[in-house]
């Protein structure tokens, strides 16, 4: 809310007033928003002046067609949108209470429906182009009182006016990961730096070994203790081992895991 000040000492009152009902500031109720993508990953966001509306970002990466969106804070889902072929196409919003929201538009398909809870980590959709989009990318607001603001990250303003990259620390602390256990019947598991037998080496990891999954993709096909596959896990940052050698509990893909 915004006061139009008359002198120092209405703005005085003002303030009593506001004090005496218990009012709270409207900046100090906004939760702790994080990068709308699983974490550890990086994406370029772009904000412009001529954007529509100014204060929102773009991300893009390479081949993020299909990409998974997660929610940047706790909340629940109160829009879930097809705007066809105009301004967002398919779009979610998500109320965080204390009248701050955030929008995520032009999505390739939907994740969730309204009324559910979602936490950090919570995957709502996928990267598109739907809606008034020139290509695939993410089209990312956040709203207090009906109205864009600029956006933060972990309180920290993002970059106005430019392109920045920002790395994901969404979910990292456990909400949204899986766990594995390393069988190689004896020998370590080589680790290496992308999902793949090309990238190098960074380290192993001990047969019996638990590991946490932080977000899975496809790589180079391995033949291991659990057949052939092409999943890699995301164990770490810069740290991937082939899901072929990995307990899970799961043939495949593990459910509440996003991709990278």
């Amino acid at each position: 809310m915004r006061f139009r000040v008359l002198s120092l000492a209405g703005a005085s009152l003002l303030l009593a007033a506001a004090t005496a009902v218990g009012l709270a500031d409207p900046a100090m109720a906004a939760p702790t928003f994080k990068v709308p993508f699983p974490c550890g990953q990086s994406w370029s966001g772009q904000t412009r002046s001529d954007h529509s509306p100014a204060n929102a970002i773009d991300f893009n990466r390479t081949d993020d067609l299909g990409d998974p969106v997660v929610a940047s804070a706790p909340g629940t889902v109160d829009r879930v949108t097809d705007l066809g072929g105009t301004s967002y196409g398919k779009y979610v919003r998500i109320d965080h209470g204390g009248g701050f929201t955030t929008y995520y538009a032009h999505l390739s398909g939907f994740n969730v429906s309204v009324g559910q809870t979602v936490g950090y980590g919570t995957v709502i959709g996928y990267v598109g182009t739907t809606g008034g989009s020139t290509g695939p990318h993410l089209h990312y607001e956040q709203r207090s009182g009906g109205s864009d603001i600029q956006i933060r990250f972990n309180g920290t303003l993002a970059l106005y006016w430019g392109t920045k990259t920002y790395t994901s620390d969404n979910a990292c602390s456990g909400g949204g990961t899986g766990a594995g256990t390393v069988n190689t019947a004896g020998s370590a598991l080589t680790v290496r730096s992308g999902p793949g037998t090309g990238y190098s080496s960074v380290g192993t990891v001990a047969d019996g070994a638990s590991v946490t999954i932080y977000c899975q993709t496809t790589g180079t096909s391995v033949s291991g203790t659990y057949g052939t596959s092409n999943i890699w896990d995301r164990i770490g940052s810069g740290r991937f081992i082939s899901d072929a050698y990995v307990y899970t509990g799961y043939d495949g893909f593990i459910p509440s895991v996003p991709r990278c």
